[in-house]
């Protein structure tokens, strides 16, 4: 029985060959209960969504984040997946049109993936920008890491609409494999036999145990996932303050108030002449001591 939100990371002994197998259910759900996301966004969604959790394993990110984003040109606007160094996701996403009969591929046609590691920490982040390139998520990713990271990368997602999981493999580069040179291929050939339920479906042990049985494979202990949020109203006052107090004073004047939604959790936040006073108000320091008013 699959066990639910938890990450689970794995190598096979003597090899230069790594994995992580990831479950999203209650987090999957939560993610995207206040948006009526079209069944095929809801299903690329949840694929980024268990993808970004892989991806964020196999990373230092040191209290960083993941941002992956498929941008489009057409009816598609945008993806985007946020994960965290201690794997807590939150997602959304943008669109105009019908998608009644709509494939993936025209979905993205002519859209670009993009990938950001924030360090969060007034450190530099890093993006890569690339045109996106395949038929699903998966491909999206894997090629990817093979062109931009140069890392040999295999990756399986699937989404039901109700749950997501996925799969990772990965060969580390600079690490010998002279005592099993076809370990790579072998592997990766196993995996390609795994089918959606059987991501969906299986807890970490039995589905390594129905793939890779003849495999010397040591699977370490979960980590736990869940969704959250990070918006608060002071970050939606530190966005009015980076606009300017003029131009947040002819808001005002305009709409009496400033009402912002989060596209991710859909909480509200309302701010008001009196509010935005507050907002701009001068730090007085007192002489002698650090205590601001």
């Amino acid at each position: 029985m699959q066990i639910s939100d938890q990450l689970h990371r794995f190598i096979f002994e003597s090899t230069p060959v790594r994995g992580n197998i990831v479950h999203l259910d209650e987090s999957f759900t939560q993610a995207l209960q206040h948006h009526g996301f079209p069944p095929i966004l809801r299903k690329a969604l949840g694929e980024l969504m268990a993808a970004s959790a892989l991806l964020a394993a196999t990373l230092k990110l040191q209290g960083g984040t993941l941002v992956l984003q498929v941008q489009g040109k057409g009816p598609l606007k945008l993806l985007v997946v946020e994960c965290t160094a201690d794997l807590k996701l939150r997602a959304t996403a943008k669109w105009s049109g019908d998608f009644n009969d709509i494939s993936f591929g025209d979905m993205v046609s002519e859209g670009h993936f993009v990938i950001t590691l924030d360090p969060r920490d007034g450190g530099q982040p890093y993006q890569g920008i690339v045109l996106v390139e395949g038929d699903s998520i998966a491909e999206i990713l894997q090629n990817y890491m093979q062109r931009s990271e140069q890392i040999d990368t295999h990756m399986w997602l699937a989404c039901d609409g109700k749950s997501a999981a996925g799969m990772l493999l990965q060969k580390l580069p600079d690490q010998p494999d002279a005592a099993d040179p076809d370990a790579w291929n072998r592997i990766t050939t196993l995996a390609d036999t795994v089918q959606d339920e059987e991501l969906l479906t299986l807890a970490a042990v039995s589905l390594i145990k129905r793939l890779f049985n003849e495999e010397d494979v040591r699977l370490y202990k979960e980590q736990l996932l869940q969704f959250h949020c990070s918006c608060s109203r002071e970050s939606v006052g530190n966005m009015l303050r980076m606009l300017g107090e003029e131009e947040v004073a002819d808001i005002l004047a305009e709409q009496h108030t400033i009402d912002i939604n989060c596209d991710f959790c859909n909480a509200e936040y309302h701010f008001d002449q009196i509010d935005a006073e507050q907002l701009f108000a001068s730090e007085i320091v007192l002489p002698g001591n650090d205590v601001r008013h």
